[in-house]
Protein backbone atom coordinates (compact mmCIF):
# COMPACT_ATOMS: atom_id res chain seq x y z
CA UNK A 1 0.00 0.00 0.00
CA UNK A 2 3.08 2.82 1.34
CA UNK A 3 4.88 1.69 -2.51
CA UNK A 4 1.42 2.07 -4.50
CA UNK A 5 1.00 5.53 -2.84
CA UNK A 6 4.60 6.59 -3.30
CA UNK A 7 4.62 5.80 -6.79
CA UNK A 8 0.94 8.16 -7.35
CA UNK A 9 2.59 10.94 -5.47
CA UNK A 10 5.13 10.41 -7.79
CA UNK A 11 3.42 10.49 -11.24
CA UNK A 12 1.42 13.93 -9.85
CA UNK A 13 4.96 15.03 -9.93
CA UNK A 14 5.08 13.76 -13.71
CA UNK A 15 2.38 15.65 -14.85
CA UNK A 16 4.10 18.67 -14.59
CA UNK A 17 5.57 17.99 -17.50
CA UNK A 18 2.19 18.33 -19.14
CA UNK A 19 1.94 21.47 -17.75
CA UNK A 20 5.19 23.38 -18.91
CA UNK A 21 5.33 21.98 -22.22
CA UNK A 22 1.31 22.52 -22.52
CA UNK A 23 2.48 26.40 -21.44
CA UNK A 24 5.27 26.53 -23.77
CA UNK A 25 3.49 25.45 -26.86
CA UNK A 26 0.06 27.57 -26.39
CA UNK A 27 2.66 30.36 -26.71
CA UNK A 28 4.76 28.95 -29.64
CA UNK A 29 1.21 27.82 -31.64
CA UNK A 30 -0.48 31.33 -30.65
CA UNK A 31 2.55 33.21 -31.80
CA UNK A 32 2.39 31.23 -35.13
CA UNK A 33 -1.40 31.66 -35.26
CA UNK A 34 -0.85 35.54 -34.62
CA UNK A 35 1.89 36.09 -37.46
CA UNK A 36 0.20 33.86 -40.20
CA UNK A 37 -3.69 34.05 -39.48
CA UNK A 38 -4.21 30.47 -40.33
CA UNK A 39 -7.06 28.89 -38.95
CA UNK A 40 -5.51 25.68 -39.34
CA UNK A 41 -2.47 27.23 -36.78
CA UNK A 42 -5.39 28.63 -34.62
CA UNK A 43 -7.04 25.18 -34.17
CA UNK A 44 -4.09 24.07 -33.10
CA UNK A 45 -3.10 26.66 -30.61
CA UNK A 46 -6.88 26.25 -29.22
CA UNK A 47 -5.90 22.19 -28.63
CA UNK A 48 -2.80 23.31 -26.54
CA UNK A 49 -5.12 25.00 -24.29
CA UNK A 50 -7.36 22.15 -24.00
CA UNK A 51 -3.69 20.26 -23.29
CA UNK A 52 -3.01 22.41 -20.55
CA UNK A 53 -6.85 22.17 -19.00
CA UNK A 54 -6.27 18.29 -19.19
CA UNK A 55 -2.71 18.89 -17.75
CA UNK A 56 -3.62 20.48 -14.70
CA UNK A 57 -6.81 18.38 -14.08
CA UNK A 58 -4.58 15.38 -14.66
CA UNK A 59 -2.45 17.04 -11.71
CA UNK A 60 -4.99 17.26 -9.14
CA UNK A 61 -6.42 14.00 -9.90
CA UNK A 62 -3.12 12.39 -9.58
CA UNK A 63 -2.81 13.57 -6.04
CA UNK A 64 -6.06 12.84 -5.24
CA UNK A 65 -5.76 9.42 -5.74
CA UNK A 66 -2.35 9.20 -4.62
CA UNK A 67 -4.66 10.35 -0.65
CA UNK A 68 -4.54 6.77 1.97
CA UNK A 69 -8.02 5.13 1.70
CA UNK A 70 -10.09 6.59 5.01
CA UNK A 71 -12.99 6.07 6.46
CA UNK A 72 -15.21 7.31 3.55
CA UNK A 73 -12.80 5.57 0.75
CA UNK A 74 -12.03 2.03 2.47
CA UNK A 75 -10.72 0.88 -1.18
CA UNK A 76 -8.73 4.22 -1.52
CA UNK A 77 -9.34 7.17 -3.97
CA UNK A 78 -7.91 5.78 -7.20
CA UNK A 79 -11.10 6.47 -9.24
CA UNK A 80 -10.18 10.27 -9.16
CA UNK A 81 -7.98 8.76 -12.36
CA UNK A 82 -11.00 7.91 -14.65
CA UNK A 83 -12.50 11.42 -13.66
CA UNK A 84 -9.45 12.94 -15.47
CA UNK A 85 -9.61 11.28 -18.85
CA UNK A 86 -12.92 11.49 -18.65
CA UNK A 87 -13.11 15.43 -18.06
CA UNK A 88 -10.44 15.63 -20.68
CA UNK A 89 -12.33 14.05 -23.40
CA UNK A 90 -15.26 15.98 -22.81
CA UNK A 91 -13.05 19.44 -23.27
CA UNK A 92 -11.28 17.53 -26.45
CA UNK A 93 -14.46 17.03 -27.44
CA UNK A 94 -15.72 20.60 -27.12
CA UNK A 95 -12.43 21.86 -28.39
CA UNK A 96 -13.21 20.73 -32.01
CA UNK A 97 -16.33 21.79 -32.03
CA UNK A 98 -15.23 25.53 -31.73
CA UNK A 99 -12.17 24.29 -34.09
CA UNK A 100 -14.69 23.05 -36.90
CA UNK A 101 -16.89 26.51 -35.87
CA UNK A 102 -13.59 29.01 -36.62
CA UNK A 103 -13.07 26.56 -39.82
CA UNK A 104 -16.24 26.93 -41.53
CA UNK A 105 -16.32 30.65 -40.55
CA UNK A 106 -13.33 31.01 -42.63
CA UNK A 107 -14.49 29.49 -45.64
CA UNK A 108 -17.44 32.18 -45.77
CA UNK A 109 -14.71 34.83 -45.11
CA UNK A 110 -11.68 33.80 -46.33
CA UNK A 111 -7.91 35.43 -45.36
CA UNK A 112 -4.55 35.81 -47.20
CA UNK A 113 -2.00 33.94 -44.84
CA UNK A 114 1.11 35.31 -44.35
CA UNK A 115 4.77 34.83 -42.90
CA UNK A 116 4.08 30.91 -43.40
CA UNK A 117 7.88 29.56 -43.52
CA UNK A 118 8.16 31.51 -39.79
CA UNK A 119 4.56 29.88 -38.64
CA UNK A 120 5.46 26.20 -39.84
CA UNK A 121 8.97 26.59 -38.32
CA UNK A 122 7.40 27.65 -34.69
CA UNK A 123 4.92 24.20 -35.32
CA UNK A 124 7.06 22.40 -35.84
CA UNK A 125 9.46 23.42 -32.37
CA UNK A 126 6.04 22.70 -30.62
CA UNK A 127 5.45 19.77 -32.13
CA UNK A 128 8.66 18.31 -30.82
CA UNK A 129 8.19 19.50 -27.52
CA UNK A 130 4.90 17.83 -27.27
CA UNK A 131 6.40 14.90 -28.65
CA UNK A 132 9.36 14.22 -26.02
CA UNK A 133 6.73 14.83 -23.38
CA UNK A 134 4.44 12.27 -24.84
CA UNK A 135 6.80 9.78 -24.58
CA UNK A 136 7.63 10.38 -21.01
CA UNK A 137 4.04 10.35 -20.18
CA UNK A 138 3.57 7.18 -21.66
CA UNK A 139 6.19 5.25 -20.36
CA UNK A 140 5.34 6.18 -16.85
CA UNK A 141 2.03 5.73 -17.59
CA UNK A 142 2.28 2.17 -19.31
CA UNK A 143 5.36 1.17 -16.40
CA UNK A 144 2.59 2.01 -13.39
CA UNK A 145 -1.38 1.28 -15.40
CA UNK A 146 -1.74 5.04 -15.11
CA UNK A 147 -4.60 5.58 -17.47
CA UNK A 148 -4.59 9.76 -16.67
CA UNK A 149 -0.57 9.31 -17.94
CA UNK A 150 -1.99 7.78 -20.58
CA UNK A 151 -4.72 9.28 -21.64
CA UNK A 152 -2.31 12.47 -21.22
CA UNK A 153 0.26 11.08 -23.42
CA UNK A 154 -2.58 9.55 -26.31
CA UNK A 155 -3.68 13.51 -26.42
CA UNK A 156 -0.32 14.91 -26.98
CA UNK A 157 0.63 12.46 -29.68
CA UNK A 158 -3.26 13.29 -31.29
CA UNK A 159 -1.59 16.77 -31.18
CA UNK A 160 1.44 15.81 -32.45
CA UNK A 161 -0.11 14.34 -35.79
CA UNK A 162 -2.13 17.04 -36.01
CA UNK A 163 0.18 19.58 -36.22
CA UNK A 164 2.10 17.41 -38.90
CA UNK A 165 -1.33 17.71 -40.91
CA UNK A 166 -1.60 21.39 -40.68
CA UNK A 167 1.70 21.88 -41.30
CA UNK A 168 1.39 19.81 -44.50
CA UNK A 169 -1.84 21.76 -45.16
CA UNK A 170 -0.16 25.01 -45.37
CA UNK A 171 3.02 23.48 -47.37
CA UNK A 172 0.34 22.66 -49.94
CA UNK A 173 -1.31 26.49 -49.49
CA UNK A 174 2.46 27.82 -50.23
CA UNK A 175 2.51 25.95 -53.38
CA UNK A 176 -1.05 25.53 -54.54
CA UNK A 177 -2.10 29.28 -53.83
CA UNK A 178 -5.41 27.48 -52.77
CA UNK A 179 -6.55 29.32 -49.60
CA UNK A 180 -9.22 27.02 -48.57
CA UNK A 181 -6.96 24.11 -48.19
CA UNK A 182 -6.22 25.97 -44.79
CA UNK A 183 -9.52 26.08 -43.05
CA UNK A 184 -10.53 22.26 -44.51
CA UNK A 185 -7.47 21.26 -42.84
CA UNK A 186 -8.67 22.43 -39.76
CA UNK A 187 -11.75 20.40 -40.18
CA UNK A 188 -9.88 17.39 -40.23
CA UNK A 189 -8.09 18.52 -37.36
CA UNK A 190 -11.35 18.60 -35.50
CA UNK A 191 -12.79 15.43 -36.58
CA UNK A 192 -9.61 13.55 -35.59
CA UNK A 193 -9.83 15.16 -32.11
CA UNK A 194 -13.72 13.73 -32.19
CA UNK A 195 -12.37 10.84 -32.48
CA UNK A 196 -10.19 10.93 -29.76
CA UNK A 197 -12.02 12.35 -27.28
CA UNK A 198 -14.56 9.94 -27.49
CA UNK A 199 -12.28 7.34 -26.60
CA UNK A 200 -11.31 8.75 -23.90
CA UNK A 201 -15.03 9.60 -22.82
CA UNK A 202 -15.69 5.56 -23.28
CA UNK A 203 -12.66 4.19 -21.66
CA UNK A 204 -13.35 6.20 -18.31
CA UNK A 205 -17.04 5.40 -18.33
CA UNK A 206 -15.98 1.91 -18.55
CA UNK A 207 -13.92 2.32 -15.83
CA UNK A 208 -16.22 4.10 -13.51
CA UNK A 209 -18.88 1.03 -13.90
CA UNK A 210 -16.24 -1.27 -12.67
CA UNK A 211 -14.99 -3.47 -15.66
CA UNK A 212 -12.97 -6.36 -14.87
CA UNK A 213 -9.77 -7.23 -15.67
CA UNK A 214 -8.74 -8.12 -19.38
CA UNK A 215 -9.12 -11.54 -20.42
CA UNK A 216 -5.01 -11.50 -20.59
CA UNK A 217 -4.41 -10.42 -17.16
CA UNK A 218 -6.69 -13.22 -16.00
CA UNK A 219 -4.70 -16.11 -17.45
CA UNK A 220 -2.29 -15.79 -15.24
CA UNK A 221 -4.42 -15.61 -11.95
CA UNK A 222 -6.74 -19.18 -13.59
CA UNK A 223 -3.29 -20.56 -13.77
CA UNK A 224 -2.01 -20.01 -10.20
CA UNK A 225 -5.26 -21.20 -9.20
CA UNK A 226 -5.60 -24.33 -11.19
CA UNK A 227 -2.01 -25.11 -10.30
CA UNK A 228 -3.18 -26.00 -6.80
CA UNK A 229 -6.22 -27.99 -7.85
CA UNK A 230 -3.57 -30.79 -8.00
CA UNK A 231 -3.04 -30.31 -4.18
CA UNK A 232 -6.86 -30.96 -3.61
CA UNK A 233 -7.64 -26.57 -3.34
CA UNK A 234 -10.04 -25.47 -5.48
CA UNK A 235 -12.01 -22.24 -6.13
CA UNK A 236 -14.79 -20.31 -7.63
CA UNK A 237 -16.74 -17.18 -7.65
CA UNK A 238 -13.48 -15.38 -8.83
CA UNK A 239 -14.33 -11.49 -9.22
CA UNK A 240 -11.86 -8.71 -10.50
CA UNK A 241 -12.21 -5.17 -10.99
CA UNK A 242 -9.78 -2.31 -12.19
CA UNK A 243 -9.37 0.72 -10.46
CA UNK A 244 -7.04 2.99 -12.24
CA UNK A 245 -3.68 1.55 -11.55
CA UNK A 246 -4.88 -0.98 -8.81
CA UNK A 247 -7.18 -4.18 -9.25
CA UNK A 248 -9.11 -6.42 -6.92
CA UNK A 249 -9.50 -9.68 -7.38
CA UNK A 250 -11.75 -11.54 -5.14
CA UNK A 251 -12.60 -15.67 -4.97
CA UNK A 252 -13.82 -18.44 -2.64
CA UNK A 253 -11.07 -20.85 -1.85
CA UNK A 254 -12.23 -24.45 -1.18
CA UNK A 255 -10.29 -26.29 1.34
CA UNK A 256 -10.07 -30.07 2.27
CA UNK A 257 -12.17 -30.47 5.84
CA UNK A 258 -8.88 -32.26 7.09
CA UNK A 259 -6.90 -29.01 6.93
CA UNK A 260 -6.00 -26.74 9.95
CA UNK A 261 -7.01 -23.07 9.99
CA UNK A 262 -3.84 -22.38 10.02
CA UNK A 263 -2.53 -24.43 7.56
CA UNK A 264 -5.55 -22.65 5.08
CA UNK A 265 -4.12 -19.32 5.61
CA UNK A 266 -0.93 -20.32 4.95
CA UNK A 267 -2.21 -21.73 1.03
CA UNK A 268 -4.13 -18.30 1.66
CA UNK A 269 -1.00 -16.08 1.97
CA UNK A 270 1.01 -18.20 -0.67
CA UNK A 271 -1.85 -17.21 -3.78
CA UNK A 272 -2.02 -14.28 -2.87
CA UNK A 273 2.24 -13.50 -2.94
CA UNK A 274 2.21 -15.38 -6.13
CA UNK A 275 -0.91 -13.22 -8.01
CA UNK A 276 0.96 -9.99 -6.59
CA UNK A 277 4.17 -11.40 -8.41
CA UNK A 278 2.00 -10.88 -11.85
CA UNK A 279 -0.08 -8.85 -10.91
CA UNK A 280 1.63 -5.80 -9.05
CA UNK A 281 -0.62 -3.00 -7.48
CA UNK A 282 -3.66 -5.67 -6.79
CA UNK A 283 -5.46 -6.16 -3.78
CA UNK A 284 -6.51 -9.93 -3.02
CA UNK A 285 -9.72 -10.69 -0.80
CA UNK A 286 -9.80 -14.93 -0.48
CA UNK A 287 -13.18 -16.53 1.05
CA UNK A 288 -12.05 -19.40 2.62
CA UNK A 289 -14.97 -22.23 2.36
CA UNK A 290 -14.40 -25.59 2.93
CA UNK A 291 -14.47 -27.94 0.04
CA UNK A 292 -16.37 -30.96 1.54
CA UNK A 293 -19.56 -28.70 2.39
CA UNK A 294 -22.16 -28.85 -0.55
CA UNK A 295 -23.14 -25.19 0.49
CA UNK A 296 -20.21 -24.12 -0.13
CA UNK A 297 -21.27 -24.23 -4.19
CA UNK A 298 -24.05 -22.43 -3.49
CA UNK A 299 -22.78 -19.23 -5.61
CA UNK A 300 -21.06 -21.41 -8.06
CA UNK A 301 -20.02 -19.26 -11.23
CA UNK A 302 -21.79 -20.49 -13.71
Amino acid sequence: MVNTLLQKKSLASIAWFSIIASVLTIIIKWTAYQITGSVGFLSDAMESFINLAAAIIAFIMLTIAAHPPDKEHPFGHDKAEYFSSLIEGVLIVLAAIGIGYAAVNRIYHPRLLEELNIGMALSLVATLINFVTARILMHYGRKHNSITLEADAKHLMTDVWTTIGIVIGILLVKFTNWQLLDPLMAIVVALSIVFTGTKLIIRSTDGLMDSKLSEKELIPIRKILDRYKEQGIDYHALYTRQSSSKSFITFHLLIPGDLTIYQAHEFSKMIEKEIDDVLPYSSVFIHLEPLNDPDAFDDHLK
